[in-house]
């Protein structure tokens, strides 16, 4: 594996392909529930200005000579409105990708997750947070999200050559255990040090030995301070 590249991607060097994962925007979900894999939870209005501010991102990536190739996202609303903007503005159908849906949870629909752990009849899921207990291992997401990542790659490449470039928008938890695997990192962490903050960009560039570096922007900066940010959504 080589060193971690902080590098945006905006200037990091054509090889290979780079397939960018992006975290969806701000949900609209003022009862704080850990909303996982429900249906119904779309993007609030500060997350819908998250949204058209990544495809303007984007859209400034393909202006300077760094086109997006292939666009993919999860099922779930959140990611299919974050993702809906880039499409417009770029002109690319939308691959529905299950395999950087989010992760399963034991915890999905509670609000107050915080609070609830206080209460007995939920310390057997807290048991092995190395599994995690709770929820969906961490090294099956690794799996899937990787071979979405794989196969999208290798058919961006495929048609469009050397440099070709995935965005792909997904969901904190995905995202960041894959950059932990990329960067040589154990995949149990705090979940409160997670780098992958709301409409973020982890980019993962790919050459001959397969991920070669990581890179990490966070496009919409200035809006996170306005921002709910539940970890795990």
């Amino acid at each position: 594996m080589k060193p971690r590249d902080n590098t945006d991607p905006l200037t990091a060097p054509l090889a290979g392909s780079t397939v960018h994962l992006v975290r969806h925007g701000e949900v609209h979900n003022p009862d704080r529930v850990l909303y996982g894999r429900l249906p119904g939870f779309g993007l609030s209005e500060l997350g819908q200005q998250m949204a058209q501010g990544i495809a303007e991102y984007f859209q400034a990536r393909a202006d300077s000579g760094r086109p997006v190739h292939m666009l993919a996202a999860s099922p779930l609303q959140r990611a299919q409105e974050t993702v809906a903007p880039i499409s417009a503005r770029l002109g690319l159908p939308v691959t529905v990708e299950d395999r950087v849906l989010e992760a399963e949870n034991a915890f999905e629909g509670l609000s107050e997750v915080k609070r609830q752990l206080k209460n007995p009849r939920w310390w057997p899921l807290l048991i092995n947070p190395w599994r995690p207990s709770w929820g969906e291992p961490y090294k099956f997401q690794v799996n899937r999200v990787l071979a979405a990542v794989k196969e999208l790659s290798d058919q961006a490449v495929a048609e469009h050559g050397d440099g070709a470039e995935v965005v792909v928008v997904s969901h904190q938890l995905p995202i960041w255990v894959t950059r932990l695997w990329a960067e040589g990192r154990p995949l149990f962490h705090d979940p409160r040090d997670r780098e992958c903050s709301l409409t973020s960009v982890t980019s993962l560039h790919i050459g001959p030995d397969g991920v070669e570096s990581v890179s990490y922007a966070e496009p919409n900066h200035e809006l996170l301070k306005d921002a709910a940010n539940l970890p795990g959504a």
